[in-house]
């Protein structure tokens, strides 16, 4: 019986540490996000084709997690010290030292190379916008970050790449249609990530980052916070005028993206005259829920022409 015991206890400790291992993989590579950004590859994908070819469809979901992973993973060993300083971000598997940094970069490294090989075997362009993803994410943006806060401007570069990256993969070419796709996620980044930063603002300062545009929480920065999701907005609805190429809009689906788009400039409006983390907050949620439905609608209209 005792015997029994200590067998359910190893294979319980054994379990747990399973489990312990995939978490803290899964917050190493920041699987969420990294989850959000493969929905943006795919859904750039079925924008590019009238058949779906599966294989090419799971390799660029593999090979995008991966990429994405890859530079979430050397992302947190370079800021492994801030983020032992912030609360939201203290408990990660490196700054707690449940994953040693040399463990973190092996990962890295290893999902770096899967990445780039899986993307390459799509076609070239697409592994080379892959690598310079992780390159500027990792070599630009996050150690700009102390320094300025145009970071913000050089990290939308990597982060406008998904949406476009699905049609390259799709065409092997890259032509106004994926250009158009990566402006809209460029410009939707500002808002979004202006709004995360006014929120986390004190955090931040705390570890010796500052992403506000002006280097305060201000009217300044809700200025530009309202201008940009202004020029995300026409973006995401020039398609309608069908001078876009391949990529365009019926006039019902321009409207509702509209509509969507107007919410998120409703929430930077009453940000910018209230200053509020309330307004922050809502105006972060909405952009969350933006960048989610048109990429639907998108895909969905396609299929409508």
């Amino acid at each position: 019986m005792q015997r029994f015991k200590i067998k359910q206890l190893t294979v319980l400790e054994t379990s747990q540490n399973k489990n312990s291992v995939l978490n803290d993989f899964k917050q190493l590579t920041k699987f969420g996000l990294s989850l959000s950004v493969v929905f943006s590859s795919v859904a750039g994908y079925l924008l590019a084709v009238n058949t779906v070819e599966y294989k090419t469809l799971m390799l660029l979901a593999f090979g995008g997690y991966c990429m994405v992973g890859a530079s979430n993973a050397f992302n947190q060993i370079i800021e492994r010290e801030p983020d032992a300083l912030m609360k939201r971000t203290k408990n990660r598997p490196v700054p707690t030292g449940r994953i040693s940094v040399n463990a973190a970069m092996t990962i890295a490294v290893i999902l770096t190379i899967i990445g780039i090989l899986i993307l390459y075997s799509i076609n070239a362009k697409t592994a080379l916008f892959g690598a310079i993803s992780i390159f500027l994410y990792t070599s630009a943006y996050t150690p700009l970050k102390p320094i300025t806060p145009l970071s913000v401007f050089v990290g939308a570069i990597p982060g406008a790449i998904p949406f476009m990256l699905g049609w390259v993969a799709a065409t092997g070419e890259f032509g106004i249609e994926a250009g158009m796709l990566f402006m809209i996620q460029f410009f939707w980044q500002f808002p979004h990530f202006w709004a995360i930063g006014w929120l986390q603002f004190d955090e931040y300062k705390k570890a010796g980052f500052n992403l506000m545009p002006t280097g305060e929480k201000n009217k300044k920065a809700t200025k530009l916070i309202i201008i940009y999701t202004i020029f995300m907005l026409l973006v995401s609805v020039f398609p309608v005028l069908r001078l876009s190429g391949d990529l365009y809009l019926l006039p019902i689906s321009a409207i509702v993206i509209f509509l969507l788009g107007a919410v998120m400039l409703f929430y930077g409006i009453k940000l910018h005259k209230e200053q509020t983390d309330i307004m922050a907050r809502k105006l972060m949620l909405s952009s969350v829920l933006y960048i989610t439905l048109i990429q639907i609608i998108f895909v969905i209209d396609k299929f409508l022409h």
